[in-house]
């Protein structure tokens, strides 16, 4: 899969993603301690919607554009949405913000942030995007390696793992990243972001996840169209590692409202696996 996010940015499966995120993040009480955040494919963190890119594929017209304009959208979705107006000063959107952006803006005092690009050339637009930012990192490198290496020992944590799944290899990464992390820190917690294509490819990452992860983990499959054809992202999903005790419910609402409002005879799917 070739999964170019300057054709895709502010598509559904950003408005999942992205959603999911930043409910996560707002869940952290007031004063709780500092929290580490890793994210192994980082992207250059801001998109341009009015780029050749993003107008080629429209895929932002029937994804945030949408958003924005609903009037029935959950209140899962107002802290993206604030955060896309407030990017654009209020107006239309012609910039959409990818997770780092929103870490940035999301960090506390004593939080930390490491955002790891391997492309050069999305990097260098990644540090850009992110200069001056208090307790960023940025890093040109293997971000599943630089996960398990600098995932602290104890303490909050949070690793964000979000390839293009352009290597045949990414699923058993993933598996093998999370593991990784597992042992150096228990209580750490994953966000992981899956194309769903095909049942077959998917069932298989969850039960090699669930083979080598003793842990807790949520799943949350959007689906926007049957999955009778697996040449085609027929939607995405989020796999939690050691959810909140009442996620479930936020991603319901964010995934079923995707599905309904901006799939073709879509449904959402939530689920927990794991210890």
């Amino acid at each position: 899969m070739n999964y170019r996010h300057a054709f895709h940015a502010g598509n559904f499966a950003d408005l999942v993603k992205h959603a999911a995120l930043l409910r996560w993040l707002a869940r952290r009480p007031t004063g709780s301690a500092p929290l580490a955040v890793i994210d192994t494919h980082a992207g250059r963190g801001l998109y341009d919607l009015a780029g050749p890119e993003a107008r080629k594929s429209g895929e932002a017209e029937a994804g945030i554009v949408r958003l924005l304009a609903a009037k029935d959208a959950p209140a899962e979705f107002e802290p993206l949405t604030a955060a896309v107006r407030r990017l654009n000063g209020g107006g239309a959107p012609r910039r959409y913000p990818g997770s780092p952006w929103l870490i940035a803006e999301a960090l506390r005092k004593g939080d930390s942030y490491l955002a790891c690009e391997l492309r050069p050339e999305e990097h260098a637009a990644l540090r850009e995007a992110l200069r001056g930012r208090a307790g960023v990192r940025t890093a040109c490198a293997d971000g599943y390696a630089a996960a398990v290496a600098e995932v602290p020992a104890s303490g909050a944590a949070l690793v964000l793992i979000d390839p293009p799944f352009e290597q045949a290899g990414d699923y058993g990464r993933i598996v093998e990243t999370l593991a990784g992390v597992r042992r150096r820190n228990r209580a750490a917690a994953a966000l992981v972001w899956l194309p769903l294509k095909d049942l077959e490819t998917f069932d298989a990452f969850l039960r090699d996840l669930e083979d080598e992860v003793d842990a807790p983990l949520l799943v949350a499959e959007t689906r926007m169209r049957p999955l009778t054809d697996p040449l085609k992202m027929n939607g995405c999903a989020r796999v939690l590692l050691n959810p909140p005790g009442d996620f479930a419910a936020e991603l319901e609402a964010i995934c079923g409202w995707t599905a309904a409002a901006l799939g073709e005879g879509g449904a959402a799917r939530v689920y927990g696996l794991g210890a």
